[in-house]
């Protein structure tokens, strides 16, 4: 894979929220790739940094306490962290774009969903006419399986998984080369769910648009991804392809974890295996690994000192079980 594949490139990033009472580590030392056209899942409890991850490649934290203390964030070779203020109105929506996790707060109750699609399109391509405008409207509802009729309808008129699909209508009436979907199916019933997805895969196959998305559910990853980063607790600990996360042996015991706190079917097993414990405090993260805490596999290296990442092939771990200093040596 030669560099002129990959499309976005996180190198090193690492962001704080700072109020007056205390510092919160929300992501440290971050750093993945999407090659153009393929999509990344980055997978974790609520609470590991995904979210964060997200807005910070959009610029989007909170500006009184959001705070990126050092990394890189390289779009097509340009490090969006150095961009002004209009040069990120001209990224976003535009070139990236992105799926909220609620579509119930994500639109204005007092604009037509039309116009609202409309609005986006106006900003990035000013040299439409209105009429150029309404067709594309029209045409990005029905690729998402809304009749265009439906345009001048407000969000209350729309169900949930409706509204959804509005959402996500308007991150793609740009034809961005990268949408981010964070957990785009959390508030949907399952056969919605199922549906929001098949229109996502379908898009994104159809423009050809890279994507990085966001989700606890495994399910979703096998369903869509080609990559997967792991995240816990503001580190990704071990990323791959599908078939490197999703194939037998060598993985990191937080990862096992999120595996067995998953049904199986061929498994006769009476109850799940939830991860014990709770992800640690941002505020006072441990000195070694971060998952040492919960880790049923943890020995003593692991409280004392981070685990180094190993590399093999597309796969890479951080974990003391495959760095060389645990009892069972190397991968």
């Amino acid at each position: 894979m030669g560099d002129d594949d990959i499309l976005l490139d996180v190198e090193d990033l690492r962001v704080i929220y700072k109020t007056d009472v205390e510092t919160v580590s929300a992501v440290n030392s971050v750093s993945f790739s999407i090659r153009r056209g393929k999509t990344l899942g980055l997978v974790g409890e609520t609470g590991a940094g995904k979210t964060t991850t997200a807005l910070s490649i959009l610029r989007l934290l909170p500006s009184m306490t959001g705070r990126i203390l050092g990394g890189k964030v390289l779009f097509k070779g340009n490090d969006l962290l150095g961009y002004d203020d209009n040069m990120m109105r001209a990224v976003r929506g535009n070139l990236i774009a992105m799926v909220f996790q609620d579509p119930m707060t994500s639109l204005n109750p007092v604009m037509t969903v039309g116009d609202q699609i409309a609005e986006a399109i106006e900003l990035h391509n000013p040299e439409m006419s209105k009429a150029e405008v309404e067709q594309r409207v029209e045409n990005i509802l029905e690729m998402v399986g809304i009749m265009r009729q439906r345009s001048r309808e407000y969000p209350h008129q729309f169900s949930g998984g409706m509204k959804q699909r509005v959402i996500i209508a308007m991150a793609l009436s740009c034809e961005p080369e990268l949408l981010i979907a964070d957990e785009p199916t959390t508030a949907l019933d399952v056969t919605i769910q199922a549906q929001v997805l098949n229109i996502i895969k379908e898009l994104r196959d159809r423009l050809g648009t890279a994507m990085l998305m966001i989700t606890h559910d495994l399910g979703i990853v096998a369903k869509i991804c080609d990559d997967v980063a792991v995240m816990y607790a503001g580190e990704i600990i071990e990323a791959g392809t599908v078939e490197d996360i999703f194939s037998d042996g060598g993985h990191h015991p937080y990862t096992v974890g999120l595996f067995n706190s998953v049904p199986d079917l061929r498994s006769n097993a009476r109850r799940l295996k939830p991860i014990s414990g709770l992800m640690p405090d941002p505020t006072n993260l441990p000195l070694g690994c971060v998952f040492a805490p919960r880790c049923a596999e943890a020995m003593p290296v692991c409280s004392a000192e981070r685990p180094a990442t190993v590399f093999d092939g597309t796969h890479r771990l951080c974990c003391h079980l495959f760095g060389g200093k645990g009892d069972t040596g190397g991968r």
